[in-house]
């Protein structure tokens, strides 16, 4: 059919537009987000990339039905400003033929939707924190990039190296500011290596250098040099992994352990497909504009609906993570709120032009009327 085959096509380039736009934001914010980390000693140098494009995967599913919200709306107004959907309502359709060609191009990002919120969006979370666990459990010396300040897990100790060598586990010109019991020391060494005891601790042993220590406001303070110093490092990087949080659990793994923070997590996971459907569908009476008025108010109004509709469903996954809402009501009530919405929205665009019938209008105009 001419009417829906012109709608899919215009949704769909509408949606290629909006999702470049939406995604180029979302890449750049997690970039210099995770960027800034890394100069912070936070995350390893070497796997910023990985862990960005791993973050934008996890934005993903907001992203799409973002995107599916917007291309709907913007395609719904484009209609009514140009007069085109005066055509199409004077050819004998109404706004319920809108809802077959935008579920037909939602159907796709719906399934898309879903596969990356059960699946592959857990996958990078897990990606994620595993990658940033691990470089946590890495030993002080092996965190420090050349040239910068870097402070160890223990927060007592900031380490400067001018050049890392990991491969052979050696350090050169080092600077290392340490606290202990109310003083302060300040050692430098021209040169350190990494040695593993058989008890399984790390030392960082530095040769060639000085130790100067003292009390902060006193005169007194002591100057040692030394051949070789030993510091031992905050953790063993054997150490095993701490539990994961709920967010980086696979789908299944939720289901097998129903607590209700576990339950909360999988209830957004399902929701996120259930609102793309739903938001593509509120997109179209919300669309309607008023060629002579302009559409900034409706847009306004389109905005915050879908602000609502995501905030509630956030609203109902914390209660659920609290035991304050069953999980069996909590994965349908703000759905059913919407879908309701949706229904009064379709009727009142399509059988009133006002939120109140003309009959009952009239008649209570001429009430007025006869009581003045």
């Amino acid at each position: 059919m001419v009417f829906q085959r012109a709608i899919v096509a215009e949704l769909s380039n509408t949606a290629g537009a909006v999702f470049t736009v939406l995604f180029s934001i979302i890449f750049s914010v997690g970039l210099v987000r995770i960027l800034g980390e890394a100069a912070g000693g936070r995350v390893d140098s070497s796997a910023v990339f990985a862990i960005v494009a791993l973050t934008a995967l996890t934005y993903l599913p907001t992203v799409l039905t973002l995107t599916l919200f917007v291309s709907v709306l913007m395609t719904v107004s484009r209609a009514y400003r140009d007069s085109e959907m005066v055509v199409w309502l004077a050819s004998g359709q109404s706004l319920f033929a809108w809802i077959v060609p935008v579920l037909r191009f939602a159907a796709p990002i719906v399934v898309l939707v879903a596969v990356l919120s059960l699946a592959l969006s857990p996958w990078s979370n897990r990606q994620i924190v595993e990658s940033k666990m691990r470089f946590a459990q890495r030993d002080d010396v092996s965190k420090i990039a050349p040239g910068r300040f870097i402070e160890s897990g223990g927060a007592d100790r900031v380490f400067f190296v001018e050049s890392v060598d990991l491969a052979g586990a050696r350090v050169k010109n080092v600077f290392v500011s340490h606290r202990s019991q109310g003083r302060e020391g300040v050692i430098v060494a021209a040169q350190g290596v990494i040695e593993l005891r058989p008890d399984g601790e790390r030392f960082l042993v530095l040769e060639q250098g000085r130790r100067y220590e003292g009390r902060p406001g006193e005169a007194e303070y002591r100057m040692v040099e030394f051949d070789r110093y030993a510091i031992r490092l905050d953790t063993k990087p054997e150490a095993p992994l701490a539990e994961l949080a709920a967010r980086a659990k696979t789908s299944g793994e939720l289901w097998q352990q129903p607590t209700t923070w576990n339950l909360g997590e999988l209830l957004w996971r399902i929701g996120l497909p259930i609102v793309a459907a739903l938001v593509a569908l509120l997109a179209i009476p919300l669309g309607y504009t008023n060629p002579r008025v302009g559409r900034s108010f409706n847009l306004i109004v389109a905005v915050l609906a879908f602000l609502l509709y995501n905030n509630a469903l956030s609203i109902v996954q914390s209660s659920v993570q609290r035991g304050r809402l069953p999980f069996s009501i909590g994965l349908w009530i703000a759905h059913a709120v919407v879908a309701l919405l949706i229904v009064l929205l379709f009727v009142r665009r399509v059988y009133w032009q006002r939120w109140l019938p003309h009959r009952l209008i009239s008649a209570l105009r001429v009430r007025t009327a006869k009581a003045g």
